[in-house]
């Protein structure tokens, strides 16, 4: 059943529906007042009527006339005589005293001995006597002969004795009354129609504050927009994680709850919601740039934005999407790019170096040719590429290894093998292996790399041609004194443990706590979504969730040649002991 047409507004409908809500409680209240102040007022005269009662039936000489008529026959002599008589004089002092609408005194058997109408003396009273002539006082509210009132009814006794001879009746009438209860019924009126006003200007006032709650929207829209919400944030794969203007939580979908692993309930403050700092601190920046951040075993790319409406700023939401795959696939993109820079160059040089045969062969000079190919055999391209490569039994860590010498020399930076380098089987996670060694590797490059334009070779190819013409191959093309990064492999079992040290400046003691922390980076953001801080942190994840670990050795300043940072990692069941292939 609709209470308003269609037509009328949300807040109209407030503002009507507060005021007959207010007018009704106050008519209530108002009705039961007058109720209560009529009963109250009737109590009051009452207990007035029945003090003056009293007052006259225990006069002395009333009590003594009363019980001297009491005696006499009723007759016209003896209305003639109580009409002059002391009773009908006590009575009418006390009544035009009190302001009373009627004093009566009765004899024992109800016939009046004193009343305001001398012509209804000796006559029996209109109402019931027995009860104060059985000796009990009364307070009631009759009609009688001179109209409504509220009146009491007193026993009076003989003298010397307990015995009853007749009553006074006492009685103020109900105009009295009536006239009291509207004069506090006016004043009341006031203060109803005060608060009812009051009322009035209140519910305009809250119905303005609910109009700018709702952003004007009315009843309709708001359970359209609560259904298209539903649909919307529960049914798509993005995170959302939304707030107001307090940064308390409105709204967090099931997907956030998942990607992000909190479990936080709307009206939340988002600092105790369980977010990590990383996206906290992206969430609070609400710049609409995407940053990537790791959570749990998951990688994810958050962007936080501010909502306006009409001007006014209502919070801001916290859109979540998943980047695990995307980054695994990244990971196997990565290595496989290496692998197939290191194939590249291979190729190159095996082209120059059979060329060199041809010529040789060409020439007429089949011994020469034949202790070339005796060199090549004694130590194949990999191995003149990083020398110690043949302790890596595995052909995939061996390329990866190559790839990242090549680009350590690329930047002027010499990577070696650790002397204690030993691994005799095969990967069975490459991807996980490649992206703890990778980061680790990457990060010592950055750490001592001596940038030098004039120094660096022109690419993979003009790293090889260097090599080719010079064997050593110790230092690519660019490298710097000093600028040395040493990586040591040593298997125990299916167990990987890594070693990455270089000669850099080190890790600052400010950042040595913090260093693991999703976001924290000694280096400038550049084209990585989010700013840097993952690398580290995407490590110790991966190192984790095979049962390993990643951490810090050494902050740096050890002396000796390899004084920076040292890092050692722990990759449990990434190597297979069966043959190698």
């Amino acid at each position: 059943m609709r209470l308003f047409p269609r037509g009328v507004r949300l807040r109209t409908q407030i503002v009507l529906l507060q005021v007959a809500l207010v007018a009704l409680i106050l008519g209530l209240a108002f009705g039961v007042f007058a109720y209560l102040s009529d009963q109250r007022l009737s109590a009051e005269y009452g207990q007035r009527a029945l003090a003056i009662a009293r007052t006259v039936a225990s006069d002395p000489v009333v009590r003594e006339e009363v019980a001297r008529y009491a005696a006499l026959e009723p007759g016209p002599l003896l209305r003639a005589e109580l009409a002059s008589g002391e009773l009908e004089r006590t009575a009418e002092a006390a009544r035009l005293r009190t302001g009373a609408l009627f004093v009566v005194i009765t004899d024992d058997a109800g016939l009046r001995l004193a009343h305001p109408d001398p012509a209804r003396l000796g006559q029996r009273v209109s109402t019931d006597p027995s009860q104060a002539l059985a000796g009990r006082e009364v307070v009631i509210r009759e009609h009688g002969t001179l109209g409504d009132s509220v009146r009491a009814k007193v026993p009076v006794r003989e003298p010397g004795s307990d015995r009853v001879v007749g009553e006074v009746s006492v009685g103020i009438s109900t105009e009295a009354v009536s006239d009291q209860l509207v004069s506090d019924l006016r004043r009341a009126a006031v203060l109803v129609l005060g608060a009812l006003f009051a009322g009035i200007a209140g519910s305009v006032l809250l119905a303005r504050r609910w109009h700018g709650l709702t952003l004007g929207l009315q009843p309709a829209e708001l359970a359209e927009l609560v259904r298209e919400q539903d649909v919307v944030l529960h049914g798509i794969g993005v995170g959302v994680v939304a707030v107001d203007a307090g940064w308390r939580t409105t709204v967090i979908n099931d997907e956030a709850r998942a990607l992000l692993g909190i479990d936080g309930e709307s009206g939340r403050s988002v600092d105790s919601i369980g977010l990590t700092p990383r996206v906290l601190e992206a969430f609070r920046s609400a710049d609409g740039q995407p940053v990537q951040a790791a959570v749990g075993d998951r990688i994810v790319v958050v962007t936080a934005r501010t909502v306006t409406r009409e001007g006014r700023a209502l919070g801001a939401v916290l859109d979540v999407r998943d980047r695990t795959d995307v980054e695994s696939l990244t990971r196997q993109l990565d290595a496989v790019r290496s692998m197939s820079t290191v194939l590249r160059a291979q190729r190159h040089e095996f082209a120059n170096r059979l060329h060199l045969l041809s010529g040789l062969l060409h020439g007429d000079r089949p011994s020469e040719a034949a202790r070339y190919i005796d060199e090549l055999l004694g130590s194949g391209p990999l191995g003149a590429a990083m020398p110690g490569i043949d302790a890596v039994r595995d052909p995939y860590l061996q390329a990866f290894l190559a790839a990242k010498a090549a680009h350590a020399r690329e930047n002027g930076v010499s990577l070696r093998l650790g002397p204690s380098t030993w691994v005799d089987a095969n990967l069975v996670a490459p991807v996980d292996v490649t992206t703890v060694l990778g980061n680790l590797l990457d990060n010592a490059i950055d750490a001592v790399r001596v940038v030098d334009p004039t120094a660096t070779g022109s690419g993979v190819n003009a790293e090889f041609d260097a090599r080719v013409c010079d064997d050593s191959a110790t230092n690519g093309p660019g490298a710097q004194a000093g600028a040395l990064v040493e990586v040591e492999l040593v298997q125990e079992g299916s167990t990987l443990h890594i070693t990455v040290a270089d000669s850099g400046p080190g890790i600052g003691p400010e950042l040595v706590d913090s260093l693991f922390a999703d976001g924290v980076s000694t280096k400038h953001g550049g084209g990585v979504p989010g700013g840097r801080g993952v690398g580290l942190a995407l490590s110790r994840q991966v190192a984790r969730a095979a049962g390993g670990d990643v951490w810090l050795a050494s902050a740096g300043a050890a002396g000796g040649q390899l004084s920076g940072a040292e890092f050692i990692a722990r990759l449990p069941g990434v190597l297979s002991e069966g043959e190698v292939s």
